[in-house]
């Protein structure tokens, strides 16, 4: 498949998909769940860039997560570049979890 078969909106959906793929070894719920991802862009050139964070900056998935991100982004077809940066601004609460994650936590 080449990019022309997908717009970039698709794109987005697709690198969603993939996130919600990727756990925090500590917590059985996906990064995207948790709030983790704070930003996905793909522009009209088919370049996406990702904005996460982690629980904490002394996470201990701090080295592992990022990768695996990168990893399974890296396997969507139709996407010329990526970048993922950590961000800790905004600080990452449990305010941010999805309704989902919550109750998959026992927080509702």
């Amino acid at each position: 498949m080449n990019n022309q078969d997908l717009t970039p909106g698709a794109l987005e959906m697709k690198i969603v998909d993939v996130l919600r793929t990727v756990y925090d070894p500590e917590i059985p719920v996906s990064i995207y769940e948790l709030g983790l991802v704070y930003e996905i862009k793909v522009d009209d050139e088919y370049n996406a860039s990702v904005k996460m964070t982690l629980t904490s900056p002394s996470c201990p998935a701090a080295e592992m997560l990022p990768g695996e991100v990168e990893s399974k982004i890296k396997s969507i077809d139709g996407l010329n570049s990526f970048h993922v940066q950590v961000v800790w601004d905004p600080p990452w609460t449990p305010d941010m979890m999805s309704e989902a994650a919550k109750l998959e936590l026992g927080m509702m």
